[in-house]
């Protein structure tokens, strides 16, 4: 990058799929489906059940949902672990921030707009723009629609001008105006289509862009081209009561519960919230393109088109190859939440990873799913949650201590302490203290329909 292109601070960033990964072993020793397991596609109940207690009983993760997509259409959810303070127990309508994961709904509008002749994949992004908007490019080279969904358009991970009034929602007050004159000002650092990089930013543009071609919103896009047509009654950018009085509070890496996340010009790139039920419907299009139009835009944007480190990129999916399977995917992640989706096409089934805390994230559950042969992430040294554990109490130590130093100073009056509660697995603290401990922490349910 030159001086122009500096790259900000990255606490906010969205997550990407380039944290997520781990190499391919075959033979791992770690499996949810003993040597000789029958053809079912995915384990047993319980098999799923014991991993999910695990992770939670070892506290990296508050609680997880998965959803399972067999061949024949019929669908599994299994969910441990806890959904946060005063909120209903986890299933497959919890709702969840999805993160990233977005970025593929991006991807999927725009392949629906291109196979109906509304625009071209190689269109420049500027005849999207406002008239005399400012567009970076490299030697006349201009930016693409489809080199925002390749994430090769030479565009930044991050703007250098995100500088968050609230770091506990840090997207919220990005704006249109700030997202232009980032552009106005930016210097590519090489061609357009010359090198994969993960770009928050370029997605989250174009979104903005095929929301400006369609005349409306980012989130009215999305719902009108795939959310209504696919019956995603519980997805959206912003949540509904419903949603709201189903969330699965998120956590951050602490353990404590964090808020939630609103995007604003960068929408496209991370603003969705969604339940395992719906994203299940979701994958379930993705494998059929003879159904409908809107499926055949699903299996469009699936496409591989370009590199994207050492794996296959569509519009915004992700492709890697694992024996005779092509796994395609994404994940996300937000402050308090971590997501994985998953599907295989020649065998037509599916994986939804669901979790509300951040850190690790369960992806190694979905990739462990959709293809035993990739490992389960072995649980953190002991040495290492200890060590985390002298780090916060240190930080916390110098923070109240100057706290104080600061209220003595400006003769501030000091409050009465607030107590401190940890919840367990399966259990919930209520508004105003005390623990409801019946609260179950299993749910699995089934459906023996086709999700159509």
């Amino acid at each position: 990058m030159n001086s122009v292109s500096r790259s900000p601070s990255r606490a906010w960033a969205l997550s990407s799929f380039s944290v997520a990964l781990v190499a391919f072993t075959p033979g791992a020793p770690v499996s949810a489906q003993a040597a000789g397991a029958s053809d079912a596609p995915f384990p047993s109940d319980s098999a799923i059940i014991s991993i999910l207690r695990e992770r939670v009983e070892q506290g990296r993760s508050a609680g997880i949902v998965i959803g399972l997509l067999e061949p024949d259409g019929a669908t599994r959810v299994l969910a441990w672990g806890d959904p946060g303070p005063g909120q209903p127990p986890l299933d497959g309508e919890s709702v969840f921030e999805i993160g990233s994961i977005t970025k593929v709904f991006t991807g999927s509008v725009l392949a629906d707009m291109a196979l109906k002749g509304e625009v071209s994949l190689d269109d420049p992004v500027r005849r999207y723009l406002p008239p005399g908007m400012t567009v970076p490019m490299w030697n006349g080279t201009e930016i693409t629609l489809r080199t925002l969904a390749e994430q090769n358009s030479g565009l930044p991970r991050m703007p250098d001008n995100f500088a968050p009034a609230d770091p506990s929602n840090p997207y919220v007050d990005y704006d249109v105006e700030r997202l232009y004159e980032f552009l106005s000002g930016y210097e590519l650092p090489r061609s357009p289509g010359e090198t994969f990089e993960y770009s928050n930013l370029g997605v989250g543009l174009l979104g903005h862009v095929l929301a400006l071609h369609a005349g409306t919103s980012y989130a009215e896009v999305v719902r009108d081209r795939i959310l209504e047509p696919l019956v995603m009654t519980h997805t959206g950018v912003a949540l509904t009561p419903w949603m709201r009085e189903h969330l699965a509070l998120g956590h951050g890496s602490g353990g404590g519960v964090v808020p939630n996340w609103d995007l604003g010009a960068l929408a496209g790139a991370g603003a969705l919230r969604s339940t395992a039920v719906d994203m299940l419907r979701f994958l379930d299009a993705a494998l059929h393109p003879e159904r409908g139009s809107i499926q055949r835009a699903l299996a469009f944007a699936q496409e591989e088109r370009a590199d994207a480190g050492g794996m296959r990129i569509g519009l915004n999916w992700i492709s890697m190859h694992a024996d005779s399977d092509t796994i395609v995917w994404h994940n996300g992640g937000t402050a308090g939440y971590r997501t994985f989706i998953g599907i295989v096409p020649s065998r037509r089934i599916g994986v939804v990873v669901l979790t509300n805390s951040g850190g690790a994230g369960a992806d190694d559950i979905g990739r462990h799913l959709l293809h035993p042969e990739f490992p389960l992430a072995s649980p953190p040294s002991p040495w290492t949650g200890r060590l985390r554990i002298l780090v916060v109490a240190v930080l916390a130590t110098l923070l109240v201590a100057g706290a104080y130093k600061l209220h003595r100073r400006r003769g501030a009056r000091h409050g009465t302490p607030q107590p401190v509660h940890r919840r367990r697995a399966g259990t919930a603290v209520r508004p105003g203290g005390g623990v409801e401990a019946d609260r179950p922490a299993v749910t699995i349910t089934r459906s023996h329909k086709t999700l159509r």
